[in-house]
């Protein structure tokens, strides 16, 4: 006769293998914790390797298009992906170079999404106003992310700072989130 509990846990397939590697969940919100709690002592240190980070997607990616450009199969013309590749490439070799400036730019990409997102918010609102009610509150969110995108331009530094303790916070809440989650399922292990 078996166990109630191995009876239980070979009936839930997902709950037996998370259950088994439950310490693996542990380490993974300490990491968590540890990373959020470091990029809170160095805001600048993390911005810089997650401007790295990205230096190194655009330069694998670009450099991975080159090579479908040149050893693909299709008749086509491929001209498009081998360009797709060298801007790629150039973006990851100007972001090693000059990661502080690609910082910068992909702060003002922010800003002007956010700007744009919002005029167009507005807009919206302002041609639904009599199909719906409340539409001031879509106007108010349009608004929210107009002042959130002048406010990244007339300060960088704080929209980068801003940036990076989000990151940290989701880091560490998640970790803590993980971590209680391992230590729950340890009991089922």
């Amino acid at each position: 006769m078996q166990s109630t509990t191995s009876v239980l846990l070979s009936d839930r397939p997902v709950l037996h293998a998370l259950a088994k590697n439950w310490w693996l969940l542990l380490l993974r919100g300490i990491a968590g914790i540890v990373f959020g709690v470091l990029a809170f002592a160095w805001p600048g240190l993390t911005l810089l390797t997650l401007v790295l980070f990205y230096g190194a997607y655009a330069l694998v990616d670009g450099a991975t298009a080159i090579i479908a450009a040149i050893t693909g199969k299709v008749p086509a013309a491929r001209w498009w992906l081998a360009i797709v590749g060298l801007l790629g490439v150039a973006v990851g070799i100007f972001t090693f170079m000059l990661p502080g400036m690609t910082a910068l730019i992909l702060l003002y990409t922010m800003a002007g999404w956010a700007v744009a997102i919002g005029v167009l918010q507005i807009i919206g609102a302002i041609r639904l106003r009599k199909e719906i009610d409340n539409e001031w509150l879509l106007i108010l969110s349009g608004a929210v992310s107009v002042l959130f995108g002048i406010a990244v331009v007339y300060n960088p530094g704080a929209g980068a700072l801003g940036l990076v303790w989000v990151i940290a916070t989701y880091a560490i809440i998640a970790g803590a989130l993980y971590i209680g989650l391992a230590l729950r399922l340890k009991k089922h292990a």
